[in-house]
């Protein structure tokens, strides 16, 4: 554990967006997977965008995967 108190205070924040990142991780992964209707899609396309836009994914992974969501979604019509 820390002593000095910026890095008790820098080790919480971690902790927190370590935390949040996950989640943010998470609920784009999983909404790709339940991709069957095309509302499915919007919502996938929304958390991916988020992930981005947060920095967590590549803008341009982001494009990838949408990509790949809309040709699954294709395929399931």
């Amino acid at each position: 554990m820390p002593i000095i108190k910026s890095a008790q205070k820098k080790l919480k924040q971690d902790k927190v967006r370590t935390q949040r990142n996950s989640a943010t991780k998470k609920a784009y992964k999983l909404a790709i997977k339940r991709v069957s209707k095309p509302a499915d899609v919007k919502d996938a396309y929304s958390k991916i965008d988020k992930a981005a836009k947060r920095n967590l994914i590549h803008p341009n992974k982001a494009a990838r995967l949408k990509s790949r969501v809309s040709k699954l979604a294709r395929g399931n019509q």
